[in-house]
């Protein structure tokens, strides 16, 4: 039996080391990109992320690509990966989504945010339900049914100021809000301020190792994820009720339950769970980064003022904007285009090879995964003009957008393009307004970014405002 026991595991072992070199050596044959995979097991990921916990991670990127060029290997976050600084090879992987690659990212963001958000949903599914949402974003939905509740709240949310804010949690609270409200049609509330404080939790564990043992981050992220689950679930039974009854609202919450597909409720709050994320999370960065890099560039300050000022004008202290002033806005077009072309939100996305592919020379080899980085593109100056220096003007007369598509794409592309695009626009814009109509702030402490886990300020960007008279 000893004898018996002892052969079954060296045959384990022969198969095992067998199987490694069969594949080691199908790898040599193949024309991988350059690069380094590091040190075994951990690569070169305590590298990226020491680069991203830093102000400046560029040299990350810029050291690779001087010596490999603009598509390179590397291994991070426990696989091997390709990594694309090359527009052309971006907008390759982003249009064969469900072709060629398909959607992958790490296991903490997945178990966090479950396995029916639309982040994760693939083929016909995730054609339907990602149409369902732009329908819900559109222009002319944003003209005729949101922008009188963007307007209302960050109208509501600017009157609570004091003499002293965090900018970055001021902007958290309007966008959560604004996100509950177009989703599920409530209005904030102590509900909806308790929700979001477990949603900081929950975001705080995307990118931790995803096992509760070894990380408490991701341990408390798991707890906060079940309590947002929860209280989602409970709203859900609740509009099932109303809707049995005969009461419909028209938000995205209804269209999932009335729909053709016949969710559960678990998936239901999946697909709300990452929503809530994508619209709370990325563009409150928006506005805090705009406001920084506003502050940073007096000209640019001056010149966005005198545009709204010009707006404001026209109309009485307490009046909404309307759709027309929106449209009136061309030079804060250009600073919410700077905006997130310098701070890259979204720096780039993860996808898997569903076969071996050939591209620049190279085959990317089944199974691995690649890494589209806009942010690289984004920053590289032989696209645009001292691109690390945020610069508005850049985009006037349409100049800026004179590039090609596969340059400039802070929205991603593709069958995965953003759907809250427009939204995102919109959002930034108004708050904008109100924010130079109404106040002027200086920094209350010096503040940096930083890019890991997420982009962000390091203290919240804190600000001592002042309220403007009609005089001022």
């Amino acid at each position: 039996m000893a004898f018996f026991v002892h052969y079954l595991f060296l045959t384990a072992i022969f198969s095992a080391v067998f199987f490694i070199l069969l594949r080691a050596s199908r790898l040599r044959r193949l024309r991988l990109p350059p690069g380094n995979l590091g040190i075994p097991f951990v690569g070169e990921t305590l590298q990226l992320i020491a680069a991203y916990k830093t102000e400046n991670p560029e040299p990350f990127i810029d050291e690779r690509v001087s010596r490999y060029g603009s598509i390179f290997t590397t291994h991070i976050f426990g696989e091997p990966t390709v990594f694309s600084a090359d527009p052309e090879t971006n907008r390759y992987i982003l249009q064969n989504e469900g072709k060629l690659f398909e959607c992958s990212y790490p296991g903490s963001i997945s178990n966090l945010l479950g396995k029916h958000s639309l982040l994760l949903m693939k083929g016909s599914l995730h054609k339907r339900m990602h149409s369902l949402t732009m329908s819900f974003a559109n222009s002319s939905i944003i003209r005729d049914h949101l922008l009188v509740d963007i307007d209302r709240l960050i109208r509501l949310n600017l009157d609570s100021w004091t003499e002293r804010v965090f900018l970055m949690e001021e902007a958290k609270k309007i966008t959560f809000e604004l996100t509950v409200k177009q989703l599920m049609s409530y209005d904030p509330g102590e509900w909806s301020e308790s929700l979001r404080k477990q949603y900081v939790l929950v975001i705080e564990g995307f990118f931790t190792v995803p096992l509760p043992l070894f990380s408490t981050t991701y341990r408390r992220a798991i707890k906060a994820r079940t309590k947002v689950a929860e209280a989602l679930s409970l709203i859900v039974r609740e509009r099932r009720k109303e809707n049995e009854g005969g009461e419909r609202k028209s938000d995205m919450l209804t269209a999932l339950l009335t729909g053709d597909d016949n969710f559960s409720d678990d998936e239901i709050v999946d697909f709300l769970v990452a929503l809530l994320v994508a619209g709370y999370e990325t563009t409150s960065t928006i506005m805090t980064l705009a406001v920084k890099f506003l502050t940073e560039t007096p000209l640019a300050l001056a010149q966005l003022k005198k545009e709204h000022e010009g707006i404001r004008a026209k109309k009485s202290e307490s009046e909404a904007l309307e759709w027309s002033d929106y449209k009136s806005m061309p030079f804060t077009q250009c600073v919410v285009n700077e905006t997130l072309r310098v701070a890259n939100i979204i720096s780039g996305v993860f996808r898997r090879a569903m076969t071996d592919i050939n591209i620049k020379g190279y085959t990317i080899p089944k199974g691995w995964k690649v890494f589209a980085s806009f942010r690289a593109v984004h920053l590289d100056h032989d696209h645009f003009k001292d691109a690390r220096t945020f610069n508005p003007w850049r985009w006037q007369n349409n100049s800026g957008m004179s590039c090609p598509g596969n340059v400039y794409t802070p929205f991603g592309g593709g069958p995965r393009l953003c759907p809250g695009y427009e939204l995102a626009r919109v959002e930034l814009s108004v708050f904008l307004h109100h924010l130079v109509t109404r106040f002027s702030w200086v920094p209350a402490e010096e503040d940096k970014l930083v890019f890991f886990p997420t982009t962000r300020t390091q203290k919240r960007y804190p600000i001592n405002v002042q309220r403007r008279t009609a005089s001022s």
